[in-house]
């Protein structure tokens, strides 16, 4: 096994690096806004977040439009997860794992749904648009009102109810 694996790291170690013009041609260069995007971090307390705001009220749409196809109606899933009406707990069987059961802190949703929704254009959606749908996805799971507003300064404050459900550790070297 050592062997094998020794040996395939001596080719990698060898093997010449391929420059640009060099490539298979394969995918599609990646625009500095794009880079820009993955590279920005956002983080529980709330740091890193833009500026915008939003609320349910117009998160239904955005979400609507958005959406809808894949998570249902409500959130309820369809071909993607359930985001939201939870029927069962956590240590039920089977688990529901929606925003409002799961979910440990508000900032990670805005920050996921920036990063990777709508499937088929992920990062097309505005700041107002990510603070508006998270807004309608914490109301859905009954964590907001419907006209609270989501911004960079309220958002951080929601108390999800499973804030307190990872349990974090330290390994030891």
């Amino acid at each position: 096994m050592f062997m094998r694996n020794g040996l395939l790291f001596l080719a990698l170690l060898t093997t010449p690096i391929l420059h640009a013009d060099e490539s298979p041609k394969l995918g599609k260069p990646v625009s500095q806004a794009l880079v820009k995007q993955w590279n920005s971090d956002i983080f529980p307390d709330g740091e890193g977040l833009p500026t915008g705001k939003g609320t349910a009220t117009y998160g239904k749409k955005v979400y609507q439009q958005y959406c809808l196809s894949c998570h249902g109606i409500k959130g309820t899933g369809d071909s993607a997860d359930e985001l939201a009406g939870a029927k069962h707990g956590l240590t039920d069987n089977p688990p529901d794992k929606t925003i409002g059961t799961y979910w440990p802190y508000a900032t990670t949703i805005f920050d996921f749904t920036r990063r990777s929704m709508p499937l088929n254009n992920p990062g097309s959606l505005n700041n107002s648009q990510l603070y508006a749908v998270t807004a309608y996805l914490l109301f859905l799971n009954g964590i907001i009102t419907e006209k609270e507003i989501m911004n960079a300064e309220t958002l951080p404050k929601v108390i999800m109810p499973n804030r307190n459900g990872f349990v974090s550790y330290t390994v030891n070297p």
